[in-house]
């Protein structure tokens, strides 16, 4: 293992230092480094707190700031966040209208934030995400995977935050957005977790995992290396006839590197996946290509389709200040 660290045991830590250090001016680091939450809290919006095992940075911390999360819980690596972390973060980011947990649909996040929620003294609701097609359970998970349409749902619900919408009209909109959204993943090497030493799981020269989780969790199936297009066609595929999306329909194109893929080979891949969504009689009405829901040193990614209307794609445009997204501030 080649890694840029001093101890496996501060990794975390002397991470969560660093980025705080670095976006000082957006965020600030809650007490014994439990969470992360925006410098200035707008006063009467509802909270939008999320959290999860780290190592898919720039999530969740990446994401907290003016248009986006209000506090962010960062677990060990793969590891959910405790229930007193995110008790911490939400008592930390409430001014008082009410807190939204979104929570990718994991069983330790699930667990732990209805343990946190059960504390709270304060109005509080819960948006799960679970975008994944690939399977319809894992090893991690009961049901389908939260992944980067989680990106997704925390975007567009940080914008109506900041418009004041109450915490029912939150909820009802992070559940619809989550079933406008569908993502998938491929592998082409594993990752490896500073505390294993060692790749999480062994694949050929010549293999990929399709469908593979954020965490190094099987996908699909095993197949030979394909060539990009053919490899977005599978994707794409389950990605379009489990969305069921009407012809016409904007959408937007999230393509997303797992932590070890080149700018050069996401860009290629959302070529790939724009020629068929084009074929399908779908308009990439947005796109956002990058590694931001990441699987530590793995190599390759994810696609994710959202089905837009007018009030979605408003929220999406809306501006945004945090130290993984930014734009229209």
């Amino acid at each position: 293992m080649k890694k840029l660290i001093n101890a496996v045991s501060d990794v975390l830590t002397e991470s969560l230092q660093g980025f705080a250090a670095v976006h000082g001016d957006i965020v600030t680091l809650g007490e014994e480094n439990k969470f992360v939450r925006r410098k200035s809290l707008k006063q009467g919006k509802v909270a939008l707190i999320s959290g999860g095992g780290s190592g898919h940075e720039p999530l969740h911390a990446g994401f907290v700031g003016q248009g986006m999360l209000d506090a962010a819980c960062p677990g060990q690596v793969f590891t959910s966040p405790t229930p007193d972390q995110m008790l911490a973060a939400a008592q930390a980011v409430d001014t008082g209208a009410g807190s939204l947990f979104i929570i990718k649909n994991y069983e330790g996040d699930v667990m732990n934030f209805a343990m946190a929620a059960e504390m709270m003294e304060t109005k509080v609701a819960t948006v799960i995400t679970d975008d994944d097609v690939a399977v319809e359970t894992s090893t991690y998970s009961t049901g389908r995977r939260g992944v980067a349409g989680t990106l997704v749902v925390e975007k567009m619900l940080g914008a109506a935050a900041e418009q004041g919408r109450d915490l029912a009209a939150l909820k009802a909109l992070g559940d619809d957005v989550n079933k406008r959204t569908r993502s998938m993943g491929v592998a082409l090497t594993s990752c490896t977790v500073p505390a294993a030493g060692k790749p999480t799981f062994a694949l050929g020269e010549d293999e990929m995992e399709m469908g593979v989780g954020i965490h190094g969790e099987p996908g699909r199936h095993r197949v030979k290396l394909a060539s990009a297009d053919a490899i977005a066609e599978e994707m794409m595929g389950a990605i379009l006839a489990d969305l069921a999306a009407k012809p016409g329909t904007p959408c937007l194109l999230l393509v997303n590197g797992f932590g070890a893929t080149p700018a050069m080979e996401l860009y290629l891949m959302a070529n790939a996946a724009r020629r068929i969504l084009e074929g399908r009689g779908l308009a990439i009405a947005r796109g956002l290509v990058g590694s931001y829901v990441t699987s530590l040193d793995m190599a390759g990614c994810s696609l994710t389709v959202t089905a837009l209307d007018d009030a979605t794609l408003s929220l999406w445009d809306a501006p945004v200040h945090t130290a993984a997204l930014r734009w229209g501030c």
